[in-house]
């Protein structure tokens, strides 16, 4: 009887057998959401028509779209903003939901707007019904309840100066 190897680095059939364990793994829907204010302290939400409740703005990333990249793209496409995100505030491990797989969300600071910039924020794109500024006790009553417990545990990690992992919107330690 005899055993196939493992091919090692620089051998013969190496990129093969990476493509192979590539194909294999599981791949994560990831998203990249923003949390952006105006001069009051008050929040962006974003109304999108395709779901229910608004969202922070921000949204999906493409394949191999590293998630800042497309925290950026969105922003761009969506809101005509081209902010400079200033840190990470919380990874969020989402469970599997009805017909989604996993997701990993990601909510970054995009800081604080001029109240010039915030009189401008506007959709630009035919996903969104509207935007507008809340306070956070406005905006959690508008947000589902997984993104109202995310954007609760950005603004803490915005405040204690530190980012949070969770796992379904609750801190996972």
């Amino acid at each position: 009887m005899t055993s196939k190897s493992t091919p090692r680095p620089g051998d013969p059939g190496w990129m093969e057998y990476l493509a192979e364990g590539n194909a294999q793994q599981a791949r994560k829907r990831v998203c990249a959401d923003a949390l952006i204010r105006d001069p009051e302290g008050r929040l962006l939400l974003v109304d999108p028509n395709y779901k229910e409740g608004w969202d922070l703005p921000g949204g999906m990333a493409e394949a191999n779209e590293p998630p800042l990249d497309a925290l950026r793209r969105e922003l761009r496409e969506e809101l005509g903003l081209d902010l400079p995100v200033q840190r990470l505030l919380c990874v969020d491990w989402v469970a599997p939901n009805q017909p989604w797989d996993d997701l990993v969300g990601f909510v970054f600071d995009a800081g604080i707007l001029t109240a010039d910039q915030a009189a401008a924020v506007r959709p630009r794109d035919d996903e969104l019904t509207s935007c507008a500024f809340f306070t956070p006790a406005e905006a959690f009553r508008r947000l589902p309840q997984p993104q109202r417990r995310r954007t609760q545990q950005a603004l803490t990690a915005l405040n204690a100066g530190q980012p949070v992992y969770l796992h379904n919107g609750t801190p996972a330690w």
